[in-house]
């Protein structure tokens, strides 16, 4: 879980493009997407930086608001139930999807808590065919504490909103979704899904604290 976060950790980093006021996120374009939520969520932190540090737990309305919005949830959460996702229920879906929304608030509210200042590198924006739903946002981060990190955050366009939303980034090659699929299947298979939803949930509520061993 550790060694995830840091990896995490590194991900949200990305999204310092300025620090200035906040803007309107465009959601229309993939690339104009990331710089307006990265923009927004650190303005946010560094402007009450003392009051975050001296409560952690804030940082999940800090979640919810700036950052989740732009999340398909339901998308990621079905990706990492693979096959089991077109057995399930409809109400064992709903279930494991608001697990899943929980798990990530929690989990992105504590990589929050390590935020520093890095130099990092967006790729140029690029054209977009207008039949293709899915795009990847390479950034390269150059981080004093540790070797320089490629990201590939991947985006979906909502074909009846023509928005898109984050559902997975890959870092160094690696697929969140898929770690997570690999990580639960065993248990998925064996107690089902909501044995699998109800553990997330409580992974949940699990204080957000400042790690210093994971700086």
């Amino acid at each position: 879980m550790k060694k995830w976060l840091v990896m995490l950790v590194a991900a949200f980093s990305m999204m310092l493009p300025s620090l200035s006021v906040a803007q309107t996120v465009d959601a229309t374009n993939p690339y104009a997407l990331i710089d307006g939520v990265a923009e927004n969520a650190f303005s946010r932190l560094k402007k009450d930086k003392e009051i975050y540090q001296a409560n952690p737990e804030l940082l999940r309305v800090v979640v919810k608001e700036e950052l989740m919005p732009y999340i398909n949830v339901r998308y990621a959460a079905m990706n990492v139930l693979g096959p089991m996702a077109r057995k399930a229920s409809k109400e064992e879906r709903d279930q494991f999807t608001d697990a899943f929304y929980d798990y990530l608030v929690a989990s992105y509210a504590q990589i929050l808590t390590q935020y520093t200042d890095q130099v990092v590198t967006v790729e140029p924006a690029k054209s977009i065919d207008e039949d293709r739903s899915v795009v990847s946002v390479r950034v390269d981060i150059a981080d004093a504490a540790r070797l320089p990190i490629r990201l590939d955050f991947k985006l979906r366009k909502n074909g009846k909103t023509e928005e898109w939303q984050g559902f997975d980034v890959q870092v160094e090659g690696v697929s969140m979704l898929d770690t997570k699929s690999s990580e639960w299947s065993g248990q998925l298979r064996k107690n089902g899904i909501e044995s699998v939803a109800k553990e997330l949930i409580e992974r949940a509520k699990a204080p957000i604290t400042k790690d210093e061993s994971a700086s």
